[in-house]
This record gives C-alpha cells, structure tokens and sequence, in this order.
C-alpha cells in the first residue's frame, strides 16, 4: 500500500479544496494509519496544522473524504514541524521491517494490528509504530524512513501495561 494514492484522493476532494481556500498557510504534520493485519479493517488520515487557528485538522480517507479541525493537545509555543508526506517506506512494508527485526531479537510473536504515525522529528522523517503481538503484548518502535533502519523497538506485555494505571480510573 502505497500512500500517494492516498494523498492524489485527499487533493482532489471538495472537503480539501474548501479547506485550501479557508486555511491556506495549513501545512501537512503527520500521516496517521492504522493497519488491521487480521481483518483488514485500516484507517488512512492525514493531519495539517492550521497556523492561524493553532488546530489540527484531520482529513480521514477511507469512503468519502472528511475534515475534523480538532484543538492541539497541549498549548506549546511552537507549531509542529512540516513534513513532506513522500515516504521512502510503503505502509505494507513496515510489518515486513517490524517482523525482521523481530526476529533477529528472537521475539517469535505475530504482529496483529500497526498504528503508525509519520512525521518529522529533530529534521528527520520518522514512523512511530504501535503494534498490537498475539501473546497480549504490544511492540513499539521508531523506524527511519530514508535508511529504513529501526531506530528503536521495546516489547512490553498488557498486563504490566495494566498494573501502572491507578486503579481509580
């Protein structure tokens, strides 16, 4: 799956042109996907910043093209880094780079579900993966996209993940 596709949809959809018009210092931050490895069951946005309105909008891609302007998380002073939504990496190749490295640091589970957000860190592009393993554990990683090296990967199970929520929530 490649994302151009993607992008060749959003930009010739009335919902972008309209925002285009109405935000036109809006800038593409991040791709956002999530990949059903079972079910197929996948989701493709992609978010720009709007300067003007310090918001994200969220243009989702699957069916008919929608926009949700959505507040920023945290109020900080500087606004997201542009990213050039080109990417060296096909979303269909990150669980075959996942379950390399996998493999090479014997971890034998399978991979069931990737949520992967693309953006720019520190001036390089970088895919920030979550990954729902059979065995109840979740994987997270950070993979380059020019030299398609795993920066990181940490495994860690659901259970330890569930013992640091206070048990008031």
């Amino acid at each position: 799956m490649k994302i151009q596709p993607y992008i060749e949809k959003l930009e010739k959809s009335e919902t972008y042109k309209n925002f285009k018009t109405k935000y036109p210092d809006a800038f593409v931050i991040a791709g956002f996907f999530v990949l059903d490895l079972e079910e197929g069951n996948n989701l493709h946005q992609i978010d720009f910043y709007v300067p003007s309105e310090k918001k994200i909008a969220a243009f989702s891609l699957d069916g008919e093209v929608t926009v949700k302007l959505l507040e920023m998380l945290k109020k900080e002073k500087k606004a997201p880094q542009k990213l050039d939504i080109q990417t060296k990496i096909d979303l269909d190749a990150l669980s075959g780079i996942l379950a390399d490295e996998m493999h090479n640091r014997g971890m034998s589970e399978e991979i069931r579900k990737i949520i992967a957000v693309v953006q720019t860190v520190k001036g390089k592009k970088i895919w920030n993966l979550n990954c729902a393993l059979s065995g109840m554990e979740v994987l997270r990683s950070h993979i380059e996209d020019d030299s398609k090296t795993v920066l990181k990967i940490e495994k860690s199970s659901l259970m330890d993940i569930m013992k640091k929520i206070p048990s008031s929530q």
